[in-house]
């Protein structure tokens, strides 16, 4: 029986925040050999090993294809497909932050790009973020069912700015109406203006306004018909509404018109103190939230609602990725 012990060796450059990796090759005389990459989850769930037989291989080739599984098994455990954006009300908006210094900050802390309010400044906001390779997703902004002037003159205006962007209308549906029709016209007249310059809305659910719910959002999709045109689940808007408990049937329901997420740490009721707190706060199960949008194979962009958030944005937000990053579920 032979002696000989398996030596073991580490790979430069492989370690990753959850994951490890090790090496076990037999020394002999190159006839045949097998290697294993081990990979053990910091949470204890035990080592998964798999075996590729190597033959007649030099020492450069056996390390140039350990390079490459442990580069493959790193990539599998980097996290979520979903681009993870801060809505600018946890950026410095209320202390009046450049868009440099928003954008310089999002950057350093690892966040995908930003969702501004309104159009004001589009340009400038646009160069910001641009010169740091990061992202506007959306733009905030309003519809009212019962002003005579609906919307901002602006926000048509600024239609030709979005071209190519892929950022989003984030749009309300605000005021009182006794029925749909108002809606359903509004937002057609606004989809099609913002169809000739290859833009796409996101009807934004917040509670007391027309659309509070994204199964309100589902009522009048299909009279708006228009293809770019979709929905958001914003997660503290439908804690408000009561729905801890349907999370999972309402992402089911809107899987096929969904373009926007708004997440944040949250208890399961109460007021906003309570339904917007920094990601890892809170009793509601975030986690099962983001499983759900897993199954239906949601890989859109994940907004962060910062609403009201009272420590300096530089923490809150530090916190909220850090749990982003390590505590929540990572696709597969």
């Amino acid at each position: 029986m032979s002696t000989k012990k398996h030596t073991k060796y580490t790979i430069p450059g492989a370690q990753h925040s959850t994951r490890g990796f090790a090496i076990a090759a037999p020394p002999g005389d190159g006839r045949a050999a097998a290697f294993r990459v081990g990979s053990r989850a910091t949470s204890g769930g035990g080592w998964v090993s798999w075996f590729a037989p190597v033959a007649w291989l030099q020492r450069s080739a056996l390390w140039l294809l350990v390079g490459i599984l442990a580069s493959t098994a790193g990539a599998s455990s980097a996290g979520r497909a979903n681009p993870f954006f801060a809505f600018d009300n946890g950026v410095g908006r209320e202390a009046k932050w450049t868009a440099e210094q928003q954008a310089e900050t999002l950057a350093r802390l690892g966040f995908a790009g930003i969702g501004y309010t309104g159009v004001t400044d589009l340009a400038a906001r646009q160069a910001a973020f641009r010169a740091k390779g990061l992202k506007i997703f959306n733009l905030y902004v309003a519809v009212y069912v019962d002003r005579p002037v609906a919307y901002d003159p602006e926000l048509t205006a600024a239609l030709p700015q979005l071209a190519g962007t892929g950022t989003v209308l984030w749009l309300t549906v605000q005021g009182r109406s006794p029925n749909d029709d108002r809606a359903v016209a509004l937002v057609r007249e606004l989809a099609d203006a913002a169809s000739k310059h290859g833009v796409k809305i996101a009807l934004y659910p917040h509670k007391g306004f027309f659309i509070a719910t994204a199964e309100d959002a589902l009522r009048v999709l299909p009279r708006i018909d228009r293809s770019n045109v979709g929905l958001t689940i914003n997660l503290c808007h439908e804690l408000a509404a009561g729905h801890a408990d349907r999370m999972d049937a309402i992402v089911q329901a809107c899987a096929k018109h969904l373009t926007l997420v708004s997440i944040n740490g949250a208890d399961r009721t109460g007021g906003w103190p309570e339904l917007i707190r920094p990601l890892g706060e809170g009793n509601f199960d975030v986690a099962r939230f983001l499983t759900s949008l897993d199954r239906i194979g949601y890989t859109g962009p994940i907004g962060l609602q910062c609403y009201n958030l009272k420590t300096p944005p530089e923490e809150h937000l530090a916190k909220s990725i850090a749990t982003w990053k390590s505590d929540l579920p990572h696709q597969r």
